[in-house]
């Protein structure tokens, strides 16, 4: 698998393990906050992203001591309403073009997630943290709301525990994430990268279409549509012989046992 170079350096693009890349943000002087250029960078990188016919996990990383500290507070101090709301737009579309790959997304959350940082890892399909990771929503206590990605949270942390941090604002340790659901898996941080490999290569093995189809009909039913199983199903058996071979592979193992 050949390396993919990224548009700029602020975000990076390399092959981890078969089947799988890993995209870091690389703004660790701001502790990778979202900034206009690389949110640019991440636009053009999903692009690039989508089109790997032969990557079928993507792990979504922060360098440096966070995952990503949210919205840049520098651009925000001087941004007026308009472009504000324009700039919160753009970040909203980027969080869908996560969860419209046909990847599987694994967000590796070291450090702080915060704001628009925790939207991202909630963006991804699933997450994993040390346990040094800290996450929160702190608009509330700015006067402000979080400025795009709400609906996605409460789906990954509905109820009283999506209410709490919305309207408290508190950051919280990443053992109360992982029994808020709000993470998957929390790790010692010096095993993160390697655990978090290990996962991915776990998930990598399976066919690509099957992955692409489970996502997609998770995200519809998400988002309050109907399910399309039966149909995507249907599809699979109908138009990839390599589905059926399988299926009558697996079959014929279980009748040598």
């Amino acid at each position: 698998m050949q390396a993919a170079p990224a548009p700029t350096d602020l975000v990076l693009l390399a092959p981890a393990a078969e089947g799988v890349f890993r995209l870091t943000l690389n703004r660790p002087e701001a502790l990778n906050a979202l900034n206009r250029e690389l949110t640019a960078a991440l636009e053009q990188a999903l692009e690039r992203v989508a089109a790997m016919d032969d990557v079928r996990v993507l792990l979504v990383c922060g360098q440096g001591r966070a995952f990503c500290a949210g919205n840049d507070i520098k651009e925000m101090e001087t941004v007026t309403g308009d472009a504000a709301q324009a700039l919160a737009t753009r970040h909203a579309v980027l969080m869908d073009r996560f969860a419209k790959l046909p990847q599987v997304t694994l967000a590796v959350i070291d450090g702080h997630a915060l704001g628009g940082g925790l939207m991202l890892a909630v963006a991804q399909d699933l997450r994993i943290a040390s346990d040094r990771a800290r996450l929160g929503l702190p608009e509330v206590t700015l006067g402000i709301n979080p400025a795009y990605g709400i609906a996605r949270f409460l789906d990954i942390a509905g109820g009283a525990h999506g209410r709490d941090l919305l309207l408290s604002g508190r950051t919280i340790h990443a053992s109360e994430a992982l029994r808020m659901g709000l993470v998957n898996r929390v790790v010692a941080p010096p095993t993160l990268d390697t655990i978090a490999l290990k996962w991915a290569t776990e998930i990598a093995v399976n066919p690509r279409e099957g992955l692409a189809a489970t996502k997609q009909i998770v995200g519809a039913i998400r988002s309050g549509k109907t399910g399309t199983e039966p149909e995507a199903y249907g599809a699979a058996l109908r138009t990839s012989s390599a589905a059926r071979e399988r299926i009558q592979a697996f079959a014929a193992r279980r009748r040598q046992k």
